[in-house]
């Protein structure tokens, strides 16, 4: 028997907590200029109470930065990516796409840049940032709380993968084109 595409079990009648991935701009889907993110949360343990790492890659040069939250209620994720665009200056987001979690619910609130919503269910959409997060996972693995994770080991590990040279930029790193820091 044929198997049938897997990529089509997504539920139809979820809604999209925002502006949808359909609505992205081809200067977009084609990496054309620097500014347009991914973003997802890396959960050491899967309870909302719990301390995440709020990810944010940059698409067309994977520039990563790192972000701890004390939670991943969607009021913090707000404030936090808030924080984090009005400390890097606006400028520097064009946009952000987020997957559908309900922890991004609030993310339409959000000023300064324009934030898309990935299909539900559909990883794939964000994979810059989800091949960024399988990386991450390197330093800090599934399971184990982020409760004892300090600034300076995030601020390390943020380094570390914007140091790593990549094939994709000719083996260049994503700080020798943003941001580079001792």
């Amino acid at each position: 028997h044929v198997k049938s595409n897997r990529h089509n079990h997504s539920r139809k009648n979820k809604r999209l907590a925002g502006t949808s991935i359909d609505e992205r701009p081809d200067t977009i889907n084609n990496r054309e200029r620097f500014g347009d993110w991914e973003g997802d949360l890396v959960k050491g343990k899967r309870q909302a109470s719990e301390p995440a790492l709020m990810t944010l890659t940059e698409r067309r040069i994977r520039y990563e930065i790192i972000v701890k939250i004390p939670d991943y209620h969607a009021g913090t994720c707000l404030k936090a990516l808030q924080d984090t665009i009005d400390d890097y200056g606006a400028k520097e987001f064009e946009s952000i796409t987020f997957d559908n979690g309900s922890e991004f619910a609030k993310l339409s609130e959000i000023v300064g840049t324009q934030i898309y919503f990935a299909h539900p269910y559909s990883p794939w959409e964000r994979g810059t940032n989800e091949n960024a997060n399988g990386l991450l996972r390197e330093f800090f693995p599934k399971g184990k709380s982020l409760r004892a994770v300090t600034l300076v080991e995030i601020q390390a590990v943020q380094s570390a993968l914007n140091h790593r040279p990549r094939r994709i930029l000719n083996y260049l790193r994503p700080c020798d084109y943003y941001r580079c820091m001792a």
